[in-house]
């Protein structure tokens, strides 16, 4: 593709960066046969191809963000399946997180959406602000009829509602800063672990499954005071937010590589993509340029670094059929698309791969409170073809899928970490409690 930005824009490293993933596409077209919003609504701007169009002919002519523009960036997941199909290598990624931020810094959005985009940047990533919310929508949900009719905001509001979870999960010994180390012998592996935000609220038994597991297996356990990682106001396009929360983490972990780490682990793909990520973020930024980077090379998906271990024969014998649900973030946005099937096989499992795969289910961080009515037929896209293999269990590795996927369908859905650490001498996950095996519900 060729540009034609001046001298003078190019000397910002944002623009150069750009302009570089802009000079890389060629047209192809192969993006638009794996993007989900050009699936469903059939528009060529709402594809990457056509995205890439309009992103290029704002930064180029130095504009403010459009309408039009605002409402196709909206529209993109960032699910980044065009990065996967891509044979050119562009780096969609980054152009579309730099327009969010264009768009962020130059665009007057009407006051509702400017008001809710504020209160989620306000409250999803601090976990008690979190938590008073969740309950604040269990209050509000009878309202739900009324909530939806609010002029311009209603069906975001009561989409907030809907996700919000039946029951709220209770505080757990793991859900803290601390040190955990093996219960038995010297630890051979130290590593840190992401406490989070919003999981540490919905799903505190991911990180403790992950954390038993790894402790039974000699790695010794970190949960620094990091905070959230970022990625929910980045995506956002909130750059000044976000590269606060992530240079909290990235000092706390940093704090942990001067000890000795092996690794940080995250149990949320969604957070782990941006985290491999900062590297880039800060690449221009003096104080944090090399600290970013030593984060970001030792940063890996739980899944990746258990791949590494000898985990040794499963002491459960389980004959439950597994939909392994891999998040755009995982197999797109990390490159993660064997370990966590392999590691389910090996621990016993029988473990299927679900019809349409690549297609994301709609979660996207806050999309599916953004955009609604475009998650919830992705949900129920990616929930149809989850119930065609009748397995009895979904796994999948990132929060956001596990609460997105959860509200369509009766069929319980864990963490991948969950059923490894059940098969290795753990607890068998709370969500399989009314679940028996095939063989025993035959009889």
């Amino acid at each position: 593709m060729q540009t034609n930005f001046t001298l003078a824009q190019l000397a910002d490293p944002a623009m150069a960066a750009s302009e570089k993933i802009l000079r890389t596409c060629v047209h192809c077209g192969f993006c638009t046969a794996t993007c989900p919003t050009y699936l469903l609504l059939g528009d060529e701007l709402d594809s990457p191809r056509g995205r890439i169009y309009l992103i290029k002919d704002m930064l180029e002519g130095g504009k403010p963000a459009s309408a039009e523009v605002v409402r196709h960036v909206d529209r993109c997941l960032s699910c980044l399946s065009c990065m996967t199909t891509c044979p050119s290598g562009v780096h969609y990624m980054h152009l579309v997180d730099h327009a969010r931020t264009h768009i962020e810094k130059t665009y007057d959005r009407p006051l509702g959406d400017r008001l809710l985009r504020a209160v989620l940047a306000f409250v999803l990533p601090y976990p008690g602000r979190f938590r008073l919310a969740l309950w604040g929508a269990k209050l509000g949900q009878p309202f739900r009829g009324v909530v939806a009719r609010v002029p311009q905001l209603g069906n975001r509001l009561a989409a907030m509602l809907d996700l919000a979870p039946a029951t709220m999960p209770g505080r757990n010994a793991f859900d803290r800063p601390g040190t955990f180390p093996p219960r038995q012998g010297k630890a051979t592996k130290r590593v840190a672990l992401l406490r989070g935000c919003a999981q540490s609220v919905l799903r505190p038994d991911f990180n403790e499954a992950a954390i038993r597991l790894l402790n039974r297996h000699g790695v010794e356990v970190v949960q620094a005071q990091e905070g959230c990682c970022g990625a929910l106001t980045h995506h956002m396009g909130k750059e000044h937010s976000a590269h606060a929360h992530a240079k909290q983490a990235i000092d706390a972990w940093d704090a942990e590589i001067a000890k000795g780490l092996d690794a940080i682990l995250v149990t949320a793909s969604g957070c782990g993509t941006t985290i491999k990520d900062y590297g880039f973020m800060f690449r221009e930024d003096p104080a944090y340029a090399e600290k970013a980077a030593r984060v970001s090379a030792l940063a890996k998906d739980v899944t990746e670094f258990v791949a590494t271990l000898d985990l040794g024969a499963p002491t459960v014998e389980s004959d439950l059929v597994v939909a392994y649900h891999s998040a755009c973030s995982m197999q797109h946005g990390q490159g993660i698309r064997t370990e966590p099937k392999a590691l389910l096989t090996r621990a016993g499992f029988t473990v299927k791969e679900v019809p349409e795969g690549h297609i994301c289910c709609g979660s996207a961080g806050t999309y599916n409170i953004l955009q609604p009515e475009i998650a919830g037929r992705l949900r129920a896209r990616k929930v149809a073809n989850i119930e065609r293999i009748r397995p009895d269990v979904i796994a999948t590795g990132n929060i956001g899928c596990a609460t997105q996927i959860g509200k369509g369908t009766a069929i319980p859905i864990v963490h991948t970490v969950e059923l490894l650490d059940w098969a290795t001498g753990g607890p068998k996950p709370a969500a399989l409690t009314a679940v028996p095996p095939r063989l025993e519900a035959a009889e």
